[in-house]
């Protein structure tokens, strides 16, 4: 029965984003710029990035995208045996995405909600798959994992004065049956060791939940120009912790052993930021951002296992908290003599990030260093009488009220670079040991691509 505790251990997610298992990209726009996109949040990602900035967008705007993965991990152990582990193939599938619409209720022309801003989000916050050969030499801990975790984001920011607003909302954490597997999956080879079956049979722990937690944030900006556009903004949003009790299978060769259970405590979450607008006037913006950072994973104290006997198993993890420091810029041209009718933008970002897990519960499907990452990025506003693609109206006469206002794309590109990391000392209870002890080396691509819409 030490197997299922290494299991579910490993039912935790499997992709590594500025620390452990948290992924910072959820838009184009602020993965350009590292993620710097706290106190900017201007765009409908502010669901996520930060709330209380929905309070700067007009009418309804909807965004909708997506994450291209690509990268590997090459393993080099104490003996000179290697490996190799990447996203199930050159992509991960299903990438991760992110959805979401904002409305002002300004237009209703009810006195009480005129300064009220209403959305709803839903992004992949923790983890796709991530695989290893079965005859790794480590395949005795781990050869796949999964958890397709979504977060639904419903949302409400209030405008409190020109100065300030303030954000609130809920974040709902579950699997869906249409998104990958549906639920969190380990798979490993048995060692045949006590309370294994017979050495090679393959093994698998499966197991979901759904969880609650919360978000609160705000938006101040004390200075603006002569146009009431923000020239320095101060963003902070605090996220809660959530609890899932991943309650599922244990299977040797597809036959369930014996039901299991563990308690994962998503981390909370404080991040802040300022950004400043050297250059905003009629022709150009061009803005700077700091974040940072502050992911409390000391959460993950223990992965305590519940075994339908009734045994509990003691397994601990020890992780550290980490901060992740984000800095990002933008610089646009509004409406070009090229092109009159567009915005058009230029995005650069860089961060760096500790990693929280020590090298006694490392796994190598979360294979975390220290990183730092370098992106740029496009973006595009087509109004007007601009025409998207050439071929579709961006708002040109403006004679609907239901006809788009605006179209927008944005595009970019990182590159995320993580330290050479030496694991030792590495406690593995189901495999055999000092078998995940050695030489992790990950680099990951990662491109996002964003189309927006406001009406």
């Amino acid at each position: 029965m030490c197997a299922v505790v290494c299991l579910l251990l490993s039912a935790m997610p499997a992709v590594t984003f500025a620390g452990a298992f948290r992924i910072f990209d959820h838009s184009a726009s602020g993965t350009a710029q590292g993620g710097a996109f706290t106190a900017q949040a201007d765009d409908p990602s502010a669901i996520y990035f930060n709330p209380a900035g929905m309070t700067q967008l007009h009418g309804v705007q909807v965004s909708v995208g997506t994450l291209l993965l690509g990268g590997s991990t090459s393993f080099t152990g104490p003996t000179g045996t290697t490996t190799r582990g990447d996203f199930g193939g050159s992509m991960a599938f299903p990438p991760p995405s992110n959805f979401y619409i904002t409305a002002n209720l300004k237009p209703t022309g009810i006195a009480a909600l005129e300064n009220v801003t209403v959305g709803i989000g839903v992004v992949s916050p923790f983890g796709v798959l991530y695989r290893y050969p079965n005859d790794a030499p480590f395949a005795t801990a781990v050869t796949r994992q999964s958890l397709p975790l979504i977060d639904i984001k419903p949302t409400l920011a209030y405008k409190l004065s020109e100065q300030l607003s303030v954000g609130v909302g809920a974040d709902i954490y579950t699997f869906a049956g249409f998104w990958g597997s549906g639920q969190a999956e380990t798979h490993f080879i048995s060692s045949g060791g006590p309370g294994l079956p017979t050495f090679g049979m393959p093994m698998e722990i499966n197991g979901s939940d759904t969880a609650a937690g919360f978000n609160v944030s705000l938006l101040y900006t004390p200075l603006r120009n002569a146009d009431g556009r923000p020239l320095v903004n101060l963003g902070l949003v605090y996220r809660s912790q959530a609890t899932l009790h991943l309650d599922g299978e244990f299977l040797a060769n597809g036959a369930r052993v014996a039901n299991a259970s563990t308690t994962l405590v998503l981390p909370q979450v404080m991040t802040g930021g300022i950004a400043l607008w050297p250059v905003r006037d009629a022709a150009h913006e061009w803005k700077v951002e700091l974040d940072v950072d502050h992911t409390g994973w000391k959460s993950v104290r223990n992965l305590d296992v519940h075994l339908s006997t009734g045994t509990t198993i003691p397994f601990p993890q020890n992780w550290r908290n980490s901060y992740t420091v984000m800095v990002g810029t933008e610089y646009k041209w509004l409406h070009p003599a090229a092109l009159p009718d567009w915005d058009v933008a230029l995005r650069g970002g860089y961060w760096h990030s500790q990693t929280p897990i020590p090298d006694q519960s490392f796994t190598p499907t979360v294979p975390d260093a220290d990183q730092q990452a370098v992106s740029a990025g496009l973006g595009f506003l087509c109004m007007g009488h601009g025409r998207f693609l050439g071929l579709i109206a961006c708002g040109a006469d403006g004679e609907s009220s239901f006809g788009p206002k605006a179209i927008g794309l944005d595009l970019a590109y990182q590159l995320i670079l993580y330290e050479p990391r030496t694991v030792s000392g590495n406690v593995q209870p189901v495999a055999i040991p000092g078998l995940v002890n050695g030489i992790y080396r990950t680099t990951y691509h990662v491109g996002a691509i964003n189309l927006r819409v406001n009406f």
